[in-house]
């Protein structure tokens, strides 16, 4: 067996494909795919609107497999499409290339060998963007990128914006995405990664030509779309995302390392840790929904306190415990205005003002609103002192006895 029919073996035992997305690409388009052919049958070309001999083009190579509609719809879109042709096709995974000339297909086994490895994957092809012939505006897109990549994932990936990868297709064709021409890229490997996929890299060659060899659709429009997905999806990673990734990596075996390295770590002091367990009941009660973990962890790195124990106490405020936060805020409430009520009959009036809006009119939501909102402060205050002073008592104790016990 020769080295073509090996790689192309590879390609169908493991049930992938070329994917080449293309708009307006004629003078490299014919290279890539013919590059490609050396290596595998399985290629799919997503004509996405082009205006120029494209169709042409294509309709001249034989063994390939052609998906195309009319008007351009982004690149985005053209991935999304050829990701549900290849599922149809019978393939599971795609490689993705682009029709520019600027990916090399002698770099295709690599995908292969990290995905035999690494099943179930999203694998980015990396490229060495240090080279002194790549543009100072590339250069500073990557690294631009890659800062987001780490900042929405706590993920460091060489190359994020590299349209050269290794995709699952019945992975992509289930997620939901809000994008669809280039910024599509971005948010593809950042909700994957929220969904706990592997995201890893490969090595690749990169060739950006030179003159009007190559032709780029990216337009200025394109940064500020960029900018517009990295700012939805920080957000989303600080309220929701990275909460999350807290609290899943809460076990017996973390929580005894987090016991012993911040709760009885030596260098900080009594009240210190004190203040953070004070501060993080507080952030988790006060009424700042959507924006108490962020918050409280900023104050933390301001305070100097430990944002460990600040975040763990101020989950609080997460499911299940978030009805009772509520409730108890409301009866607070009620005590500072002198209508107390009963656990269950303050339930039951939420209950009542929830399924009965309409009729109860505004007036009557806003006095429950009002007394939650005050409860809440003054609950907060009152959980931070209970909790920071118990705390100072009972790490003052045992960390007194811990180091009499050394001394002895």
């Amino acid at each position: 067996m020769n080295q073509k029919e090996e790689h192309s073996t590879r390609f169908n035992q493991l049930k992938c494909c070329v994917l080449i997305p293309t708009y307006n690409n004629e003078k490299t388009l014919k290279s890539v795919v013919e590059s490609c052919k050396k290596y595998t049958s399985n290629i799919l070309v997503v004509n996405d609107g082009s205006t120029d001999s494209t169709a042409d083009i294509l309709a001249l190579i034989d063994n390939i497999e052609v998906l195309s509609y009319s008007p351009n719809k982004g690149k985005g879109n053209a991935m999304k499409a050829g990701f549900r042709k290849a599922e149809e096709l019978g393939y599971e995974y795609a490689i993705t290339i682009d029709s520019d000339g600027q990916h090399l297909a002698k770099d295709l086994p690599k995908f292969l060998d990290k995905i035999e490895k690494e099943p179930g994957s999203i694998i980015v092809g990396a490229r060495n963007m240090d080279q002194a012939h790549i543009p100072e505006g590339s250069q500073f897109g990557h690294k631009f990128s890659n800062f987001w990549y780490w900042a929405e994932t706590g993920i460091r990936l060489p190359d994020t914006q590299s349209g050269y990868r290794l995709y699952p297709v019945k992975l992509m064709n289930k997620m939901r995405f809000i994008t669809g021409r280039y910024e599509f890229e971005a948010e593809n490997i950042v909700k994957a990664a929220w969904r706990r996929v592997n995201v890893t890299s490969v090595p690749v060659d990169v060739i950006y030509q030179e003159g009007d060899e190559r032709v780029t659709h990216f337009r200025k429009w394109d940064f500020y779309r960029f900018s517009f997905l990295n700012t939805y999806l920080f957000t989303l990673a600080l309220l929701i995302y990275h909460p999350i990734r807290l609290i899943r990596g809460i076990n017996a075996k973390n929580l005894k390392r987090i016991y012993k390295d911040e709760i009885l770590a030596s260098n900080e002091s009594n009240a210190v840790k004190s203040l953070s367990v004070a501060f993080g009941f507080f952030m988790g009660i006060i009424p700042l929904w959507g924006f108490q973990f962020v918050l409280a962890i900023m104050g933390a790195v301001a305070m100097k306190w430990n944002k460990v124990i600040v975040g763990l106490t101020a989950q609080i405020s997460i499911l299940p415990l978030i009805p009772f936060v509520l409730i108890f805020s409301k009866m607070t409430g009620e005590v500072c205005f002198g209508t107390f009520t009963s656990f269950s009959e303050t339930l039951s009036e939420a209950h009542n003002l929830a399924n009965n809006f309409n009729e109860n009119g505004f007036d009557a939501f806003s006095g429950f609103l009002i007394e939650y909102l005050v409860g809440a402060v003054v609950l907060s205050c009152a959980m931070a002192i209970v909790t920071g002073f118990t705390t100072f008592l009972l790490l003052t104790l045992f960390r007194k006895e811990k180091t009499v016990a050394s001394n002895g």
